[in-house]
């Protein structure tokens, strides 16, 4: 198939998403990034971490996303009392029949809502591991795989707040992208205030159902990637391990640990659906550019003279995309 071909399959398979967009729109005011960046990870085949203040509207934003979807949904509130069996299952035993029966945990949904994830050690936390990767859950010595689609969207507070654990770096770095939800703008809020302080709230209806996510999902693999625009992701990635050999010197000191190889792999998923969102058979250096921070800020690992002198994440992807040439 060439370009203009794939275009027009594209155009006509995302003409869904308008629909969905404006279903949500009649409950979400705003925080129109995030509800397209969940749109591109959910076609994508990815998990999403959102960081933000309580208050936001993250959990009512993820709920949304599952009602217009018509897909199965539930919703696990991280406390430091969960434990890892709360989430993915366990053993019943049946002193009728002396045998052991598996009862199945909230992870076997479409779309798992994991809400305010650091607030649980990370023995709880570790518990999504297999599911996220492997897409599959091994209770006793049965292994049972997961409905699909299966999405992780999981919420946390910033990691400062009173009562709160960070995510080890196996379980983070298996979220394709990191959101930071901010605070709505001065006409947002009075929109959301009128919308939200009456006992007559926003009805919406389902829109879709998880065959065109599956459908989207395959028409979003044929998007072409061009070389050139693959050797810049690889770039990206690779300033972030080794910044001197991109005149990156300056940061070095800063990095830890750089991107793993999924960052790679993400981005390119991503940039993928990123532009069939846009209706584009083809991935353009600006889908990178846009996704980049979200795919990079939770996989670059900073040194403690990174901390000491206050340099975040945010500050070095900045430096090595405004350094790395573009195709």
């Amino acid at each position: 198939m060439n370009i203009s071909e794939i275009n027009k399959k594209i155009q006509q398979e995302s003409l869904f998403l308008q629909d969905l967009k404006h279903e949500i729109s009649k409950v979400i005011v705003g925080q129109a990034d995030l509800v397209d960046k969940m749109l591109a990870a959910l076609i994508a085949d990815g998990h999403i971490l959102i960081e933000g203040v309580p208050g936001l509207a993250k959990t009512m934003t993820v709920k949304t996303l599952a009602q217009v979807l018509s897909a199965n949904f539930q919703r696990i509130q991280f406390t430091p009392d969960l434990l890892p069996a709360d989430i993915t299952g366990t053993l019943i035993f049946n002193p009728k029949e002396g045998t052991f029966a598996p009862r199945k945990g909230p992870v076997f949904a479409n779309l798992v809502l994991a809400d305010e994830i650091n607030r649980s050690p990370a023995k709880v936390q570790s518990a999504l591991l297999e599911a996220m990767q492997e897409r599959q859950v091994t209770i006793g010595e049965q292994t049972y795989p997961l409905p699909y689609p299966f999405m992780v969207l999981a919420t946390q507070n910033p990691v400062e707040q009173e009562g709160t654990y960070p995510l080890p770096e196996a379980q983070v770095d298996r979220f394709m992208l990191k959101l930071k939800v901010d605070y709505p703008s001065k006409e947002e809020e009075k929109i959301i205030l009128e919308r939200m302080a009456s006992a007559q709230k926003p009805q919406i209806t389902s829109r879709a159902s998880t065959e065109t996510i599956l459908k989207a999902r395959a028409a979003a693999d044929t998007i072409y990637v061009d070389e050139k625009v693959k050797n810049y992701i690889v770039d990206i990635v690779f300033a972030t391990r080794r910044p001197k050999d991109y005149k990156l010197g300056e940061i070095a000191p800063y990095i830890a640990y750089g991107a793993s190889p999924r960052a790679s792999i993400y981005l390119t998923q991503a940039a993928k659906a990123w532009a069939f969102l846009d209706g584009r058979g083809y991935v353009t250096p600006e889908d990178i550019k846009e996704l980049g921070p979200d795919v990079l800020r939770h996989r670059i690992i900073l040194s403690y003279e990174a901390e000491a002198e206050n340099i975040t994440t945010e500050d070095i992807i900045q430096k090595v995309f405004a350094t790395v040439e573009v195709p």
